[in-house]
């Protein structure tokens, strides 16, 4: 089943898109800020919430990873 139509699937794409987003932000800052606006903004955006809503994001990302190893 594809990650679009399985609720739980498209949490841990949208989780993992953010904090891989912020990962390489905290690399190469000049690789995500040159691309503020359009259609590849949206990781410009996501490493913005992944570094102002980090603990919210790593409670996030554990209760995920609680859910899929021992929930499934």
């Amino acid at each position: 089943m594809s990650a679009i139509f399985n609720f739980q699937s498209l949490l841990t794409v949208i989780l993992l898109l953010i904090c891989t987003c912020a990962y390489i932000r905290s690399l190469t800052p000049s690789v995500l800020d040159r691309n503020k606006t359009g259609l590849l903004g949206i990781f410009w955006k996501c490493a913005r919430i992944g570094e102002r809503k980090s603990p919210y994001v790593t409670v996030c990302c554990v209760v995920m990873a609680f859910s899929i190893l021992f929930m499934q």
